[in-house]
């Protein structure tokens, strides 16, 4: 009998935003997995370090982090390699994910390559996005508005449509691209109703109007627009308004959602 790949989301950063489900499991599984940059500790580590084993086998899928675009797919090809080893022998592999698994996860890519031959579950989380409107205390979207997710490396040519089309937007992976869409978001005059955060749920959170923020931008920060039929949730909490939050502790880190 083979072992069962687990693909668990593990929260935006904060321990307390894992599922009571994903943590059962983490503490069953004896051996964790988990995506690792190739300089620095693991994020997704870092939210459960709390939770593990010490018998647990760890099993690190290092990705470097470049500019440029790194040949991933043969890390994945190599790491589903090694995890076929286990899950052959009967062991259960738990596969750990920031944010969702399959919401921009990386956990997807292992899925691909296993799920066909051995027993698959996934453990959906909470991601950034999700804990973004909480944090920013302001709904992503209501009624009948529609919503588009937008990942900020796109060019100013694939976002400005869907910045006319949608009611809401998700504006994710900003980092080096900050500047050019807090331009475009200005052109299309939605800079009074977008906010702007960055490392949700870890203790250097920071929410602020988009107006307001300046400077460089972490890669897993965001944007979030509404312009949609409400109009009370078009306008940011006076609470919101240049302030920096601090949340409960939790790992520090600029990273969020896979």
């Amino acid at each position: 009998m083979t072992g069962t790949l687990y693909g668990l989301g593990v929260g935006p950063g904060d321990p307390e935003l894992i599922t009571l489900k994903a943590h059962r499991l983490l503490q069953a599984c004896p051996i964790v997995a988990y995506p690792a940059p190739d300089t620095g500790p693991s994020f997704a580590r870092q939210i459960v370090s709390g939770y593990l084993r010490r018998d647990q086998i760890e099993y690190p899928i290092v990705v470097p982090m470049r500019v440029e675009r790194f040949p991933a797919q043969k890390v994945y090809d190599t790491a589903s390699v090694e995890l076929e080893k286990h899950l052959v022998a009967g062991h259960d592999v738990a596969v750990l994910c920031e944010g969702d698994p399959f919401f921009y996860g990386s956990f997807m890519y292992l899925y691909e390559r296993l799920a066909g031959r051995f027993p698959c579950e996934i453990v959906p989380g909470v991601s950034s996005m999700m804990a973004g409107a909480a944090a920013l205390k302001r709904p992503l979207a209501a009624r009948n508005d529609v919503l588009s997710v937008i990942p900020g490396p796109l060019p100013d040519e694939a976002i400005a449509p869907r910045l006319v089309q949608a009611d809401a937007m998700a504006i994710i992976k900003i980092g080096r691209h900050f500047g050019r869409i807090k331009r475009l978001l200005a052109d299309h005059d939605l800079i009074s109703c977008a906010g702007y955060l960055e490392r949700i749920s870890l203790d250097q959170e920071r929410i602020l109007p988009l107006g307001e923020a300046e400077g460089k931008a972490p890669y897993f920060s965001m944007i979030l627009v509404y312009r949609g039929s409400e109009n009370w949730v078009a306008d940011l909490p006076v609470e919101i308004r240049n302030t920096v939050s601090t949340s409960a502790a939790s790992p520090q880190s600029s990273r969020q959602d896979g």
